[in-house]
């Protein structure tokens, strides 16, 4: 089985880019929703994290105020290294057991969505990665846009992970989302083709 990373900086058409492969049928995981889990009552991350950062970002629920505790990270670059010490551990074990699944199912091709793949030295692990791409200004207004947060906060989040050109440099297949959704649909589809080709050769 083909394992397909899909990777960018963040605002650059990600999560476009899986919805479509999903269309087009490709098992697709997107490691934030893993994330989502971890931050829920009763996960094992909880309790780790509430021993780092403290009840003041736990909700009555039992749940991770990520509100909270993304104001403290973002600011806080040992913070920031702390919380990826507990989650990044946890989601990736999460993105191997369904990748096995999607195996055994007997999937050809199977893909997940890691937004932070290269900064947590994860790309070997997978055959194929894809890195979606836009210029940077148009990160910033997609970000402020979707999420309401101000544009100084916009930028400290795309400085927090590494320089897109270099995802773009490190990439085996390069998605260009600053035109329209057409034109990176097409792009999408050039590449889920490319993909399903080089998935029939692993299996001659």
């Amino acid at each position: 089985m083909l394992k397909v990373a899909v990777t960018g900086g963040i605002g650059t058409g990600k999560s476009v880019v899986l919805a479509q492969l999903a269309a087009w049928g490709a098992p697709v995981v997107d490691a934030d929703a893993l994330v989502h889990d971890a931050l829920r009552a009763g996960a094992p991350a909880v309790a780790e994290i509430r021993g780092r950062f403290g009840e003041d970002v736990i909700t009555a629920g039992g749940d991770v105020d990520r509100a909270r505790l993304g104001a403290i990270v973002f600011q806080d670059g040992q913070a920031r290294r702390d919380l990826e010490a507990i989650l990044h551990p946890a989601v990736y074990r999460a993105i191997e057991a369904w990748m096995r699944t999607q195996e055994e199912n007997g999937a050809a091709i199977a893909v997940a969505e890691i937004p932070l793949l290269y900064e947590t030295g994860r790309e070997v692990e997978f055959d194929c990665v894809v890195v979606t791409a836009c210029d940077g200004e148009e990160q910033v207004r997609r970000i402020v846009g979707r999420s309401g947060m101000s544009e100084a906060h916009a930028r400290r989040r795309i400085a927090a992970q590494w320089p897109l050109a270099e995802k773009v440099r490190r990439a085996d297949f390069v998605i260009g989302t600053d035109g329209t959704v057409e034109e990176t649909r097409r792009q999408a589809r050039s590449v889920w083709e490319a993909l399903q080709r080089r998935a029939s050769v692993e299996y001659l």
